[in-house]
């Protein structure tokens, strides 16, 4: 298998050319961010990702979690490879100071959790579920939740888990049977049966935190009587560390095409009488609160997708450099010297590096307005990233699988073979575009909740940020590339002007082309963020950071997207016009 190398200098320049990252980091305190401290804290992210990470990926495919006398075990390797995480405090990136994070950008989070999915996808899981659930607790829980909870939380010694999937209640949570009764003390007592639980048990943590949804008996029918509620594995003694078990236990493991290494659990909670929670929020509005867990991890779940699509294009890369097959010219050549391999592996990097500018340009929407004092500024990059959510995930994750099998495709029959590792690529991206909402159900909020709600102006007030770079790209003298993302928003303007109009009068139409909508919306704005790509790279950026070698390629990059992906526009906005017919 092909060792794993983080792109640091990748990651840095997308965090310069297409997320504006020094702009950004004027938002935080004069000298906090400064090139040197951004550059180091990559450095040392991608050597635990390339050294200590990415050499147990193999191994976690092949042994898997175990569940072995009540005790979930992680694969060989993984408890340590975790505690040398959690000792380096990289849990703990953009969370607030007061409950021991250090408050930097959820961008820069971001791009060191790129570097540790892609090196080990299964041991990472664990801190994407694990940070979502901070992120509710932060916004939704008491202030006595927060001291209890957080700063183990933060620091990584505690995880966290998300509780909605039933056997009978997938998608749908109105289905939803699992049961809280209210104690005498305040607490409540939780029973019920949840399936899917990502490292629902496991002892590479003193505790784990389990945010869970259940329905109280005089809950009203429906999505709107669902509560939620924190259910410790282990519960807290008047000191704040691990006590008496809770009433909780993995009853089995899921068997899963990929992600092996993950365990995925059957969680019953209450065999012995109720499994002893906490509200947060209010009862009955429980959904409401676990929407700020799972858009979080809607962002978290593309960035796996560029990351699982980062490591099938390097693995790709190099057994192409290395594979000596046919000829060229009456000599031996490796196969990436045939033109279409050539193709192929230009398309996987273009995809990979317009899904990484697409996801950090996102993300610092997100930290914009968290940040900036103007309200109305505000306002607007959060309905920036709200629009966008559901593209990054789906667009990100769709793009993951396809760029793996790709890679599988390079390898030809060796790619078939799992000892080449190309087939673990493929397999553990499968399940991207499925959890934390499928790419459908994606597609139907982008057009129903995201375009639909506010009639297109959010979307209207992207697409004029886009004519800004497009013009900024023709006085820089790139006119071809102006021109193909010219053409591209073009079919994305009138496509999302016929999805607002229409959504009111014939829903069916629209949600048949949804998911072609999503799709022709990834692909403009993909294409928009490899045409900042060639911008940057033709001023050269930061002086000397990167050769001319370097630049040139990420413009190449930038050329091959437009003549090769960005024409499928057309046939994309042509898709969604056909209705339901």
């Amino acid at each position: 298998m092909t060792e794993f190398s983080a792109p640091v200098d990748d990651i840095r320049f997308a965090l310069e050319a297409q997320a504006d990252f020094k702009d950004l980091a004027g938002l935080w305190d004069e000298g906090a961010l400064d090139d040197d401290l951004v550059t180091v804290m990559l450095s040392e992210a991608g050597k635990l990702a390339s050294e200590v990470m990415a050499p147990l990926n193999r191994q976690g495919d092949l042994q898997g979690g175990r569940l072995e006398n009540g005790v979930v075990r992680l694969p060989d390797g993984f408890e340590e490879a975790f505690d040398t995480m959690v000792e380096g405090g990289w849990m703990g990136l953009s969370f607030p100071e007061e409950h021991g994070g250090q408050d930097l950008p959820w961008t820069l989070a971001l791009a060191v959790q790129e570097m540790f999915e892609a090196s080990n996808m299964s041991l990472s899981l664990s801190t994407l579920l694990t940070k979502g659930a901070i992120e509710l607790l932060l916004r939704h829980g008491t202030q006595e939740q927060k001291a209890a909870y957080l700063p183990n939380m933060i620091a990584g010694t505690w995880s966290g888990t998300m509780n909605l999937t039933e056997p009978q209640a997938g998608t749908d949570l109105a289905l939803l049977r699992s049961r809280a009764e209210r104690a005498d003390d305040g607490s409540y007592r939780i029973t019920g049966q949840k399936i899917f639980i990502t490292y629902g048990d496991h002892e590479a943590v003193e505790n784990i935190i389990h945010l869970v949804l259940a329905r109280l008996p005089d809950a009203p029918p429906g999505i709107r009587g669902i509560s939620l509620f924190v259910v410790p594995k282990y519960l807290l003694r008047e000191d704040g560390t691990p006590g008496e078990r809770n009433d909780l236990r993995a009853v089995s493991l899921e068997k899963k095409l990929g992600a092996k290494g993950s365990p995925t659990c059957v969680m019953a909670y209450g065999d012995n009488g109720g499994a002893t929670g906490f509200l947060v929020g209010e009862e009955h509005k429980g959904l409401a609160c676990m929407f700020t867990m799972m858009n979080n991890a809607r962002i978290a779940v593309g960035l796996q997708g560029l990351a699982i699509g980062e490591r099938a294009r390097q693995q790709a890369c190099t057994y192409a450099s290395e594979r000596v097959q046919g000829q060229r010219n009456g000599a031996p050549v490796t196969i990436d010297q045939h033109p279409d391999v050539a193709r192929m592996l230009a398309w996987m990097t273009a995809r990979t590096e317009a899904t990484r500018g697409l996801i950090f340009w996102t993300a610092a929407c997100f930290d914009r307005a968290e940040r900036t004092s103007d309200a109305d500024e505000a306002r607007r990059q959060r309905a920036f990233f709200e629009l966008l959510t559901p593209v990054v995930k789906s667009w990100a994750t769709d793009g993951g699988v396809s760029v793996a099998s790709e890679g599988v495709q390079v390898h030809g029959g060796m790619g078939f073979i799992e000892e080449t590792g190309a087939a673990q690529h493929y397999r553990d991206a499968r399940i991207l575009p499925i959890y934390e909402g499928t790419n459908g159900i994606q597609a139907i909020d982008l057009v129903g909740r995201k375009v639909a709600r506010d009639g297109g102006a959010t979307a209207s007030d992207l697409f004029e940020m886009i004519d800004v770079d497009i013009k900024a790209a023709r006085s820089g003298g790139d006119d071809d590339l102006a021109d193909a993302v010219t053409a591209g928003l073009d079919h994305l303007r009138r496509t999302t002007t016929w999805v607002a109009e229409t959504m009111a009068t014939d829903q069916d139409a629209v949600l048949a082309g949804a998911t072609s909508y999503q799709r022709l919306f990834g692909t403009v704005a993909g294409g928009w963020q490899l045409l900042r790509q060639a911008s940057a790279a033709k001023a050269g950026l930061a002086d000397d950071a990167y050769n001319a070698e370097f630049l040139e390629a990420k413009r190449e990059t930038a050329r091959f997207y437009m003549r090769q992906e960005m024409p499928l526009a057309g046939a994309l906005a042509a898709m969604v016009a056909i209705g339901s017919s």
